[in-house]
């Protein structure tokens, strides 16, 4: 595959910035940051693994699906180029997967579905690691020293959009549940002539008592304007 010229690959980031700034979730953000990756790099594969504290890391955008699945395998068994990118905010580059050693069994997975190459970038910023861009190809030896700058100027813009991306959803998120609980509030608070602390703490106990998210017991009360028996007692 023919490299593009740094002029292009500069034209290219560019308008991937102004791309980056357009899109309103994770998801679409991940899945703009793949679609430079295929036409800027010699990959064939591609997707974003991203960590989450106290859960599972999760994949919000995948070329193929079996991208998807070689994450998940490394992410089960601890271990992986995938895994060592994520763990050490290092670039880690596998040149074919036939004679790969440090991971064999990763190594015999991935072969088997095609890939001999692959190249895992770190997305990091200044407050830490916010996954990996993974990518892959069918052919050895595919990623050479300049695909590896291009992934790693690729990868310093999706780490702020991304992490930016996340921010703006939590934060969306979270408004959306206050109103929810807000709404909730107010329907015990007519219902039964009680105060508003008084009200939170009735959410709160069945929400502690069923263990069940806060949000989700107001959304209950909104949806069916019932609480269960004994509830608001």
């Amino acid at each position: 595959m023919e490299h593009p010229t740094p002029d292009t690959i500069a034209e290219r980031l560019a308008q991937l910035a102004l791309e980056l700034h357009g899109t309103d979730s994770v998801e679409e953000t991940a899945e703009t940051v793949l679609q430079f990756a295929l036409r800027a790099l010699n990959c064939s594969h591609a997707g974003v693994a991203l960590a989450a504290q106290r859960r599972p890391a999760e994949v919000p955008a995948a070329t193929d699906p079996m991208v998807s699945d070689i994450v998940r395998f490394q992410l089960a068994a601890d271990a992986g180029p995938l895994v060592e990118s994520m763990n050490h905010r290092a670039t880690v580059v596998v040149a074919d997967t036939e004679t790969e050693q440090r991971w064999p069994e990763w190594a015999a997975k991935v072969r088997a579905l095609g890939v001999r190459s692959v190249l895992d970038v770190p997305l990091t910023t200044a407050s830490g690691t916010v996954g990996v861009l993974a990518l892959y190809s069918t052919d050895s030896d595919a990623f050479g020293r300049d695909d590896e700058a291009i992934a790693e100027l690729l990868a310093r813009h999706a780490s702020v959009a991304v992490d930016s991306a996340r921010i703006e959803q939590n934060l969306a998120r979270a408004v959306d549940a206050r109103m929810v609980v807000g709404q909730a509030m107010g329907i015990l608070m007519e219902r039964y002539g009680i105060e508003s602390d008084r009200a939170f703490a009735v959410l709160r106990r069945y929400s502690q008592d069923t263990n069940t998210k806060l949000r989700d017991v107001a959304q209950q009360l909104i949806d069916t304007r019932q609480l269960p028996r004994n509830a608001h007692g």
